[in-house]
C-alpha cells in the first residue's frame, strides 16, 4: 500500500519561501533549527515553530482581507 506524504506544499513554488519563514520563526523563538535532521529537538520546540508560523500566516491573511486596516 502506497501512501502519499501529507508533508507537501499545496503550492510547490512556495516551498523555498516557507522554508525561509520556518527558519525565521525558529530564530525568533530561540529554537536551534538546523538544515537537515533535527531529531535533537523536542516535540514542544518543533510544535512551537509550526504553531507560530500558522499564527503569523493567519494574521497576514486577516490584514490582507481587511485591506491592511487590521
Amino acid at each position: 500500500m502506497s501512501r502519499k506524504s501529507s508533508n507537501t506544499a499545496a503550492v510547490p513554488e512556495a516551498k523555498s519561501a516557507l522554508d525561509r519563514f520556518k527558519y525565521e520563526v525558529a530564530n525568533e523563538l530561540g529554537v536551534p533549527l538546523t538544515d537537515g535532521y533535527n531529531g535533537n529537538l523536542t516535540s514542544k520546540q518543533n510544535g512551537s515553530v509550526g504553531g507560530y508560523m500558522v499564527k503569523k500566516m493567519i494574521e497576514a491573511q486577516e490584514r490582507q482581507m481587511t485591506g491592511g486596516q487590521y
